[in-house]
């Protein structure tokens, strides 16, 4: 070996050895460093002591500074170790958060995951990607067996997924990049007269989401509600969600004893108890992914108490639709109103097809691609009635 290899290994090992000494010293020192601790939606900062932290590292789960916190909680990011028991929508929406928890978890110098924590790691992360992170939704809405209550009524499924990719084509030429993602959007309880609810045969639904399995569809599953209790009504179909392209809505303007006469509603604790149930049933029963949920709005009355609606849970993205038909102008200012919700950021528009039923409404003239696109916020969801 020549003299410049070895003085390069030499500079080399020492460089190495002095990385190493750098970091085993800031674990080991007496000082202190700066935590950030996330419990839901409440975050508190402090110091804690290196010894601590060491501690932290080496057992399941330590107190520091009197607050019991779980190992897997706990992350290295730009010098700070954060406890990552926080809801992390809607920053999981951008890859960027995504790369740097990844680096992160990457930057633990103290221990080697074991293959259990590893698996975790990578559950966890995967739970948390949305969707839509990449993509929009665009969806056919209907009923299979009504040629009146939507588009997805009067056409096969063959036929329904062919239309709906030429829509989706439009979309992609004006999305600036985004995917379309292709979704069938099913009403699963119909309202009745006097609130009774009508619920679709378990075979046709099946086949529906069969299909979208097999053609990478998405399946939203809405529920009328009707006379019955909203949580109660919004149980019957979680079963579903073991079907890995279920995502489930509630429409409140139903949710009455005389539908076409009152307009319905949804209270901000029923649709933050919805979310919790949906999150709860996935977690219990070991479901991967995130699912949303989509609520519908077109009338002030339809969610009471808006403001306190919750869209910060872990595996469930809340959808606040804007629905109604009318011209661009009615629309678009039934959507501004939608937007006024800050605290439901993720959109939906739905728009209405002239199907020729005498007395039903319907879109005159119906929006473009790029008019739907250009209103704000930009909805992530859009569907077609």
């Amino acid at each position: 070996m020549s003299i410049v290899k070895k003085l390069l290994c030499t500079i080399a090992i020492i460089s190495l050895v002095f990385v190493i000494f750098s970091q085993v010293h800031a674990i080991s020192g007496e000082g202190s460093l700066r935590v950030l601790i996330r419990e839901g939606s409440q975050e508190t900062s402090g110091e804690i002591s290196n010894a601590s932290l060491r501690d932290l590292s080496r057992s399941p789960s330590r107190d520091v500074n009197g607050v019991t916190r779980e190992v897997s909680n706990v992350s290295f990011i730009d010098n700070n170790y954060v406890f990552r028991n926080a809801p992390l929508f809607p920053q999981m929406l951008f890859t960027d958060t995504i790369n740097s928890w990844r680096y992160a978890e990457n930057l633990l110098p103290y221990w080697v995951n074991s293959r259990e924590e590893y698996e975790s790691n990578k559950r966890t992360t995967e739970n948390q990607i949305s969707i839509l992170l990449n993509n929009d939704i665009l969806a056919y809405y209907g009923h299979p067996a009504s040629r009146n209550m939507g588009i997805l009524g009067r056409y096969t499924i063959e036929e329904l997924d062919s239309l709906l990719s030429e829509l989706a084509a439009e979309y992609e030429l004006v999305s600036e990049g985004r995917k379309i993602q292709k979704a069938f959007y099913l009403i699963y309880g119909t309202v009745w007269p006097r609130g009774d609810i009508g619920i679709i045969k378990h075979d046709v639904l099946m086949e529906y989401i069969e299909y979208g399995i097999t053609n990478n569809i998405l399946i939203f599953i809405d529920h009328q509600i009707g006379r019955f209790d909203p949580l109660d009504s919004l149980k019957v179909m979680l079963p579903y969600l073991h079907y890995p392209n279920i995502h489930l809505a509630l429409d409140p303007e139903w949710r009455t004893l005389r539908p076409m006469v009152e307009i319905g509603h949804l209270t901000a604790a029923e649709v933050n108890t919805a979310q919790q149930i949906i999150e709860d049933y996935l977690i219990a029963n070991n479901l991967p992914g995130e699912r949303m949920l989509v609520i519908h709005q077109f009338n002030h009355v339809m969610i009471k108490d808006r403001a306190d609606v919750r869209s910060d849970f872990n595996r469930v993205r809340l959808v606040h639709c804007a629905d109604g038909f009318g011209n661009p102008h009615l629309k678009r200012h039934t959507y501004a109103y939608n937007a006024l919700a800050a605290n439901m950021p993720i959109k939906a528009f739905k728009l209405f097809y002239n199907l020729g039923i005498p007395g039903a409404g319907y879109d005159e003239p119906l929006m473009t691609p790029k008019e739907v696109y250009e209103l704000n916020p930009r909805p992530r969801i859009i569907m077609y009635q």
